[in-house]
């Protein structure tokens, strides 16, 4: 497993695509989330810290697609948060997606407490840059490269309400490109954070105050070009921008 964790972290920090790993590897579900830990072990060694949670396949349609019947899931770390420019010359199929985000305030060691753990809500917006060549995956793949993670940036915080059914706009350049309810994450965010509790339960990790958990995307990714202005605004959460070079 700690030479498919090198050979992914290493087409992240060159910038170079490799071929799935299950060309070369006999790779189950649970062995692809032992590939992320590694992956993320091999970044924690470079002092990157976990801070939170991202979920994945979190529309009915990507299930089907996918030929699962269940989420993914990836982890965050500091080193992936965004502030207002994003350098996309060493990504490799960078795109971009509006999510709703939780920010924890306690611990959650029952994924039946998740929703009570939520401090704060905002909308954000994910960047995926899967590391394949061709932009070409199986679900173990995409799960041992901690489900295309790559950054994300966060609008203001806002005290906890109903996130149910949040109108998304997603904009590029001021000209809007996706739009979307909430309501497609898997019919509310929330169920999505408690999925999230149930994984992270699962996988021996507990949530923590403080960490944020991306409940998945309200509309397709769209691709993020360099040199371009984004724009995700929520309904009633306000918005955030990035500007990419």
């Amino acid at each position: 497993m700690n030479r498919l964790a090198e050979i992914l972290d290493e087409a992240a920090l060159t910038g170079r695509a490799v071929p799935r790993l299950t060309d070369r590897a006999a790779l189950d579900v649970p062995a692809a989330y032992e590939v992320q830990r590694a992956v993320i072990e091999r970044r924690r060694e470079r002092g990157e810290t976990l801070i939170g949670v991202k979920m994945g396949f979190t529309s009915r349609a990507k299930m089907v697609q996918m030929g699962v019947d269940d989420v993914i899931w990836g982890l965050l770390t500091d080193a992936m948060l965004v502030e207002s420019h994003l350098d996309t010359s060493g990504l490799i199929h960078p795109r971009v997606e509006p999510e709703i985000a939780f920010l924890l305030d306690r611990p959650v060691r029952n994924p039946a407490d998740a929703a009570a753990a939520v401090g704060a809500v905002a909308v954000g917006y994910e960047v995926l840059d899967s590391r394949y060549e061709n932009f070409s995956f199986t679900l173990e793949d995409v799960i041992a490269d901690n489900a295309s993670a790559c950054g994300f940036g966060l609008g203001p915080w806002h005290s906890p309400r109903d996130v149910g059914n949040i109108g998304l706009l997603l904009e590029v350049d001021g000209r809007p490109v996706a739009s979307g309810s909430s309501a497609a994450i898997l019919g509310d965010p929330v169920r999505s954070l408690t999925a999230a509790a149930r994984l992270a339960h699962a996988a021996g990790i507990e949530l923590q105050p403080g960490w944020v958990v991306l409940a998945g995307a309200a509309t397709a990714a769209v691709p993020l070009p360099a040199g371009a202005h984004v724009r995700v605004s929520g309904a009633g959460l306000g918005h955030v921008e990035v500007t990419t070079r």
